[in-house]
């Protein structure tokens, strides 16, 4: 069982949505206060379809196969449960994952049902802020993505001259959303009182560790559903209105944000402008709880000509990362200066250590099987970063996945000698790996990178 975010929406949650939005377009001053009458069993059934069934269990250990072997009594129940106010957030199961820079994150797992609930609401939550979104919010949309953003912040430096980047960080912001806050701003535009209660049971449902439960009084829900809505919900009105409403005028040049969830950048003509953001944006963030690393925070002098050849002294960098993607000024085929966006060197890095790991654990496996995760996983990388101007960088991808298959192969043989490279060639020729492509073209070809 897989995720089914594929299957197709009854016509009836459909025009509930379409009511919803239309409503909150009309009236964005509005706050909404009875929405819970739209969830029926047939809304429940649709979160279901829409919830992913490979994910681990949470706490009671119940898979989405046990779920479903009883699923219309269970739908029902959640129903009854939800609209009485009997619904009980289980907490959240929590396991660690490693980072690139050695450390831990922390990875929340709900429950099976919990996350057909969250997933109920948010099927109840999404028109409604989609209409007060904006344009520059890109992350955990529907019908946007981070190819999208990256395109944006491009057409911001070359189209909107954008010269001066305000590289954002901000410390653990997930972890760090006030409770209390966060309430206030979802009463700004929904107080139906059954979401604002199970949204309320989900920030109180707590951490459980090895040991007590941790009650927690900051953070998303985590590994929710509902985590990404209320995250953008709250930027959006930390920053975004912000931004648009106290920033912009304020600018002597052109200025851009180009935010994806947390991931952020805003982009500048004018060096004062990009300067004086910055010494105030901390402040705005302060007041909601949140905090900007400082380490990470920076000021990018991203001209393509600076004179004398040397960066601002008031700058710490003349390249920056977004989404995966150092941006870098160079050369087109033409001779025009363009922005090219190259993977970064830990996002490619740890991609070819994860296929490094991966070949060495599972070289005794059938090569049929090999070859199906091999594959899988490069076409997932040029899937991502196979953009117009990453040519080299998704070919060094593939490079590299080649010859660690091919290292590890060649410890199978019991003769010593290891794998001869003309034999592997010949096995390539039963198993071919996966061409490096360009999915993304969003540039002429009279600006490739050679």
């Amino acid at each position: 069982m897989g995720n089914t975010e594929g299957a197709l929406k009854p016509e009836s949650v459909s025009t509930k949505q379409a009511r919803i939005a239309q409503l909150a377009r009309s009236s964005p001053a509005m706050v909404l206060t009875s929405l819970n009458h739209h969830l029926d069993e047939e809304w429940l059934r649709y979160a279901y379809e829409q919830t992913r069934k490979d994910g681990a269990a949470g706490i009671d250990r119940q898979t989405a196969k046990d779920y479903e072997a009883n699923l219309e009594v269970n739908l029902k129940s959640l129903l009854e449960r939800i609209k009485s106010g009997r619904y009980k957030a289980p907490p959240v199961r929590r396991t660690y994952i490693p980072k690139a820079d050695g450390s831990q994150r922390p990875l929340g797992i709900p429950t099976f049902e919990d996350k057909v609930a969250q997933r109920a609401i948010v099927l109840l939550l999404e028109p409604i802020y989609e209409q007060d979104f904006r344009p520059f919010s890109f992350g955990f949309r529907p019908g946007r993505s981070a190819h999208q953003a990256l395109r944006e912040l491009r057409s911001s430096i070359l189209e909107r001259n954008g010269r001066w980047v305000l590289d954002v960080d901000l410390r653990r912001y997930f972890d760090t959303i006030e409770h209390g806050k966060l309430r206030e701003v979802l009463a700004r535009r929904v107080a139906d009182g059954v979401v604002r209660r199970m949204i309320d049971k989900w920030l109180k449902a707590g951490v459980l560790e090895e040991g007590p439960l941790l009650r927690l009084e900051q953070g998303t829900p985590q590994g929710g559903v509902i985590s990404p809505l209320l995250a953008n919900v709250y930027l959006h009105y930390v920053l975004d209105e912000w931004y648009e409403r106290e920033v912009v005028p304020r600018m002597k040049g052109k200025c851009s944000l180009i935010r994806y969830a947390d991931d952020l950048v805003m982009v500048f003509e004018d060096f004062l402008d990009c300067r004086r953001v910055l010494e105030v944006l901390g402040k705005r963030l302060a007041k909601y709880g949140l905090t900007l690393h400082p380490g990470k925070t920076r000021m990018v002098d991203f001209r393509f000509k600076r004179p004398g050849g040397g960066q601002h002294p008031a700058t710490q960098a003349t390249t920056f990362d977004f989404l995966g993607f150092t941006h870098v000024w160079g050369k087109s085929q033409r001779g025009k200066n363009v922005v090219y966006q190259v993977t970064a060197k830990s996002r490619y890095a740890r991609a070819v250590k994860a296929v490094w790991e991966w070949c060495k654990r599972n070289r005794h496996r059938p090569l049929a099987e090999q070859h199906r995760r091999l594959s899988r996983a490069m076409l997932g990388h040029y899937a991502y970063y196979g953009i117009t101007g990453n040519t080299r960088r998704v070919r060094w991808y593939a490079h590299r996945v080649q010859r660690a298959w091919y290292r590890w192969l060649s410890t199978r043989s019991r003769g010593g000698g290891g794998l001869r490279w003309r034999r592997y060639e010949q096995l390539l020729g039963r198993y071919p790996l996966p061409t490096p492509r360009v999915v993304h073209r969003y540039t002429t070809t009279s600006e490739t990178a050679p």
